[in-house]
């Protein structure tokens, strides 16, 4: 059988597990006898019709490097928010070009919904072309909304450092004698996962945090303010967790920074925890109280040096897995994580279609969200507890963790 070579490419934003995804990938690749060069495409759809193609079979070599690989985050090959144009055919020919160039067979996109949607349009124009290339989609979310797997890859690092973050900014405001209300704003456009993790911050014995705020509901101003005036007088000091993507009764995110989109369209946002800082501070007349806003912004996406092992082993086998299925024959899917129990935790791993995960978001039940809009049930911690368990052991040197890095400048020409 005449070996046929393999792409793989990183999409959507950081987390600190999509390089153990592609580390997994990387390592049954280079078992298999039917995959030829595996190839990294740099800056995800973007750097493959740019052509800029580097061979992963010669700069990740050793058993050594990849597992370095695993424990860096971030994108080890780059990232870019390009969306495949609808009315452009000639884009899908230039893709087709570029594959047919460089001998590939399988095609494997690391990302969240929208690399779903770009590898499930491929997937139509292979099918439609007659052209045996397997390409299969590896989950990776911090937001953790792609639909039908349990959680994706990367959420449960984030969900990690935000527990730990609201924990520590607790203790943090409790040792001054003033009252104090601390706003953290957590990402989360359409889904509230990551902002629902922080109340594992409880699991700690503390109180915070007091209230949590979820795209999945509406958000009312006047309950706000009375339930931070009536938190204020009981606790003192209060810290509350709020998703970036809060959304008010008409539907309008509470803090749109303006009409500018990016390529799929999604709208800016940012300032939800200053939006929010400055209702405290109108509406709420205790005396000496302190206020302050906090954005985790891109921290919560690519600390590493608190990743979960759970997290991190997980990705890993999602990227193993993927190949493995490619191997087998299988196109068109999307490595999936089914739960079959909390505790103790047991999962196994699954396929399944990408056109029922393209495009469809997976929210919190809003039976785990309490009847008030401001906290979440005990379904939520005992969903999320065992996504952030086990800790992951980085090289270091000189206090400093060690990183890989592919060298992106040596791109490569077609094999044929």
């Amino acid at each position: 059988m005449q070996k046929k070579n393999m792409v793989i490419l990183q999409s959507g934003g950081p987390s600190a597990a999509i390089n153990s995804s592609l580390a997994g990938a990387i390592t049954r690749a280079m078992a298999s006898d039917q995959i030829g060069t595996i190839y990294g495409a740099i800056n995800g759809l973007q750097g493959f019709l740019e052509q800029r193609l580097i061979s992963i079979t010669d700069q990740a070599r050793t058993t050594k490097d990849l597992e370095l690989l695993a424990s860096t985050p971030s994108h080890a090959l780059g990232t870019a928010r390009y969306k495949l144009p609808k009315d452009k055919p000639e884009v899908f020919e230039k893709i087709l070009s570029i594959l047919e160039a460089y001998n590939i067979g399988y095609f494997f996109f690391i990302g969240g919904n929208d690399s779903m949607d770009s590898i499930a349009r491929l997937n139509v124009f292979f099918r439609e072309k007659g052209l045996d290339i397997k390409a299969i989609g590896i989950p990776k979310t911090v937001d953790n909304d792609l639909a039908v797997t349990d959680h994706s890859p990367g959420f449960g690092s984030a969900a990690k450092f935000v527990a730990i973050s609201t924990a520590e900014t607790y203790l943090d405001t409790i040792v001054y004698p003033i009252p104090a209300v601390t706003i953290i704003e957590i990402m989360g456009r359409n889904a509230g996962w990551l902002t629902a993790s922080s109340v594992l911050a409880r699991k700690t014995g503390i109180k915070a945090p007091h209230l949590v705020y979820l795209p999945e509901v509406s958000f009312d101003p006047d309950a706000f303010v009375r339930d931070v005036a009536t938190l204020v007088e009981q606790e003192k000091q209060i810290v509350i967790a709020a998703s970036e993507g809060i959304r008010l009764a008409d539907g309008s995110y509470l803090a749109e920074t303006g009409a500018e989109v990016d390529a799929f369209g999604h709208k800016t946002l940012g300032g939800v925890a200053n939006t929010l800082e400055a209702i405290v501070k109108k509406h709420i007349t205790v005396d000496k109280l302190k206020t302050r806003a906090i954005q985790l912004n891109s921290l919560q996406r690519s600390a590493g040096h608190i990743a979960s092992a759970t997290d991190i082993t997980e990705a890993y086998q999602c990227g193993y897995r993927a190949v493995e299925a490619a191997l087998q024959g299988v196109t068109d899917v999307m490595i999936t994580i089914q739960r079959v129990s909390d505790e103790p935790y047991l999962t196994y791993y699954a396929q399944s279609s990408l056109a029922g995960i393209a495009n469809v978001e997976q929210k919190i039940p809003l039976e785990w969200i309490t009847p008030s809009g401001n906290d979440v049930t005990e379904e939520v911690v005992r969903y999320l507890a065992p996504l952030i368990r086990g800790e992951v052991t980085e090289k270091m040197v000189n206090g400093l963790p060690v990183f890989f890095r592919f060298d992106w400048a040596k791109t490569v020409p077609p094999s044929k």
